[in-house]
């Protein structure tokens, strides 16, 4: 292909692709029509006089509860502290629950040594955990991220097993004819395959990540978004509470977001009826 012939591609291309992330851009925006539309109705029911709006704050007194926070400076330590948390936990997390499904996945010995005994563990409430945790390794923060790489841990291992374990048959055994095995079938065959699910898994993970650290941070914390939760119920603070609520669930929504957006390259060559509509 020439150069001109290049040029004329690209300059064909600017305007699809324009229009294209134009769409996309006003199909997330329709993910905020609910909330938003919530949130307005409320606002209007507090105004109206149909509540008081004392337990369950009208979304101005929210912001404005969120803006003070985060004028003083006291919103982005707990974030950051809670985030770090997160973070620690969810790579500890991930990093065990890949290898033990991973291990699991690809050999039966293993699958039927280990396997029945970490499904009765993940039966186990996350609140169960906390009084041992803090037997182990005191109110400190190992015991947080401990609590919050338990969560993480089973959505992963049970997504990564599963996802191996339910590869199709024959493309393994294509791969095999093509004499693959050891490394190069797992890296040609099983790691395309498994990739899908194990994002999921992923995600999965994070978004328990992200609960877990709330019981996390009862364990004497005194900083993060679950010590604002605690704290706004101590002091009868319903707007504080709410605040941190919705910390939560932008902060998740985010990274959740991120995975999203890093896993779309390595995914590129799925021809799933998903990813068509999703990048309609």
């Amino acid at each position: 292909m020439s150069a001109g012939e290049m040029s004329l591609t690209a300059t064909i291309d600017r305007p699809r692709t324009a229009r294209r992330n134009a769409r996309r851009l006003r199909l997330a925006l329709v993910g905020f029509v609910l909330p938003v539309g919530l949130g307005a109705l409320w606002e209007l029911a507090v105004h109206a006089g149909l509540s008081n709006g004392r337990l369950v704050p009208p979304p101005s007194v929210i912001f404005t509860t969120l803006w003070e926070l985060a004028r003083t400076g006291e919103l982005w330590v707990h974030t950051k502290a809670t985030v770090a948390r997160v973070a620690a936990g969810f790579v500890l997390g991930v990093a065990a629950g890949t290898l033990f499904g991973a291990l699991t996945g690809y050999s039966n010995f293993s699958r039927r040594i280990l396997d029945p005994t970490l499904q009765a563990l993940r039966s186990i409430p996350s609140i169960a955990w906390v009084p041992l945790f803090i037997l182990w390794f005191g109110i400190f923060e190992e015991s947080k991220v401990a609590l919050i790489a338990v969560g993480v841990f089973f959505p992963v291992y049970l997504g990564v097993m599963e996802a191996i374990l339910t590869v199709d048959r024959k493309i393994v055994e294509v791969g095999r004819a093509f004499r693959l095995s050891g490394p190069a079938l797992v890296r040609r065959i099983l790691l395309p395959a498994v990739l899908p699910s194990y994002i999921v898994s992923l995600r999965s993970g994070l978004g328990l990540g992200w609960m877990f650290v709330v019981a996390a941070e009862l364990l004497g914390a005194s900083e993060g978004l679950g010590f604002l939760l605690i704290d706004g119920q101590q002091l009868g603070k319903p707007a504080q509470i709410v605040a941190a609520i919705v910390a939560f669930a932008v902060i998740g929504k985010v990274t959740d977001w991120l995975i999203e957006i890093s896993a779309a390259p390595l995914l590129r060559w799925q021809d799933a009826y998903g990813r068509e509509a999703r990048e309609a």
